[in-house]
């Protein structure tokens, strides 16, 4: 990943943000430049929780190349714990602290800003979110 994009993409990764338009309400994550729904232009910023629940997982046994000294590693779709009445909010992100833990869907999880890679060419070191077991 370059250096310009991880500046540019730096709210979104390292603190969980979405956006919200401003015309119908409706919140996305991650932002966009135009509402699908009321193809409006505004919009807030939303920061969203770190808490969530496994819906679906799967372990990765072939990454690819850039992760290889990592396999196998275990990803989810982890649907973030928003309060009743606001939308689903989903994202993937690798799970980790597993030992002792069976993963399932439904458990309950934590995300943390963790190291996810390092270029090795430009020794930009890329964070962003793993999800962490709570039970």
């Amino acid at each position: 990943m370059s250096e310009i994009r991880i500046w540019r993409e730096t709210p979104r990764r390292y603190r969980l943000e979405a956006s919200r338009c401003d015309g119908c309400g409706k919140l996305f994550f991650p932002p966009r430049p135009v509402c699908d729904a009321c193809r409006g232009r505004a919009f807030s910023t939303t920061t969203l929780p770190e808490t969530g629940r496994v819906v679906s997982h799967t372990t990765v046994h072939s990454p690819p190349s850039r992760f290889g000294g990592h396999a196998p590693y275990t990803v989810a779709i982890i649907e973030l714990d928003l309060p009743p009445g606001e939308p689903c909010v989903r994202l993937t992100a690798q799970l980790t602290d597993l030992e002792g833990h069976d993963v399932h869907t439904g458990m309950p999880v934590q995300l943390e800003l963790r190291r996810i890679q390092e270029d090795d060419r430009s020794s930009v070191i890329g964070y962003g979110y793993k999800a962490v077991p709570t039970e």
